[in-house]
């Protein structure tokens, strides 16, 4: 049997020219694909069943009509909506609207056709960003985080494996405008010896990368700088979850998943959100270090001119 990464590549192979028409999807098939989760439990899977049972009124439903059909908290169904990829319930209802409408207007699928399977990745991506945009409204969370991170000194950024390059980008752009940040990209020994070293030098946050697949060694890096003292920011893409419980902030994220390897769109934007938030913090410093940044690059001629 295929490993998942694998029908991932069969299924996302490029054709060459314009796509055929898809096949008409049910909703049910739809909100079945929406809402395969591994980690859903046995409420969230019970909200889950009503949806698809009942999508063309459930859809139309408020967060407290929907609790009292299914029997379970208002709350409930907010993580419900985090679990399966949205930023909460209003995106929830907007996206079951959308296919309870598509089904009612003559019984097609509610989105139209997505055209090959590049275009239908960047379709998946427009719409993590337009979830994160709407988590965007009230940015006051991204504020209080920024403003602890350029507080740290050290500041630890820590990605493993597949996460190394949201981590590399990060840190490269922080070292402008922040006196000492410190990557961490190798697990075991190296992570615990690196978060150990940033603690006794003063660091107070870790902003952490997690991105499908999560790896155990991120998990267990996480834990120790807790260990040690430090606090943790997590950018991953699940809102719930053993990474999520041990941060003390988490950014649930959506990631492209429509090809064989994931796109990061929606963390990419959150990355420079963080960096314009720590820059903000601390304005003097920031104008300080990137004007002696750019005479240094003038005088080596780091870059091209264009």
């Amino acid at each position: 049997m295929p490993s998942p990464q694998q029908a991932r590549a069969q299924a996302s192979a490029i054709t060459s020219g314009k796509a055929a028409p898809e096949a008409e999807v049910s909703p049910s098939a739809q909100l079945r694909a929406l809402f395969d989760r591994p980690r859903l439990s046995p409420g969230q899977r019970r909200i889950a069943q009503y949806l698809i049972e009942n999508i063309t009124e459930a859809a139309f439903l408020s967060i407290t009509d929907l609790a009292d059909r299914v029997g379970v908290s208002q709350p409930s169904v907010t993580r419900f909506a985090s679990a399966v990829g949205f930023s909460g319930y209003p995106a929830l209802r907007e996206k079951l609207q959308a296919i309870a409408l598509g089904t009612l207007a003559g019984g097609g699928p509610a989105e139209e056709n997505r055209g090959n399977e590049l275009q239908a990745a960047v379709d998946a991506e427009i719409e993590n960003l337009e979830n994160l945009r709407r988590d965007l409204a009230d940015p006051n969370l991204v504020i209080d985080i920024g403003r602890k991170l350029a507080s740290s000194t050290p500041l630890t950024v820590l990605g493993l494996r597949i996460s190394v390059s949201l981590a590399e980008y990060f840190a490269y752009a922080a070292r402008r405008i922040h006196p000492d940040v410190r990557l961490v990209t190798r697990g075991g020994s190296v992570a615990y010896d690196a978060l150990l070293q940033s603690r006794e030098a003063g660091g107070t946050w870790v902003l952490a990368f997690s991105m499908p697949r999560h790896a155990q060694e991120t998990l267990t890096a996480v834990r120790v700088a807790r260990g040690a003292g430090l606090k943790v920011a997590l950018l991953t893409d699940l809102a719930l979850g053993p990474l999520a419980d041990e941060a003390d902030v988490a950014f649930a994220l959506g990631t492209g998943s429509r090809l064989v390897f994931d796109s990061y769109a929606a963390p990419g934007v959150m990355c420079s959100a963080l960096l314009q938030a720590m820059t903000d913090a601390d304005p003097e410093r920031t104008q300080a270090r990137l004007e002696e940044y750019e005479q240094v690059a003038d005088q080596h001629h780091f870059f091209l001119r264009d």
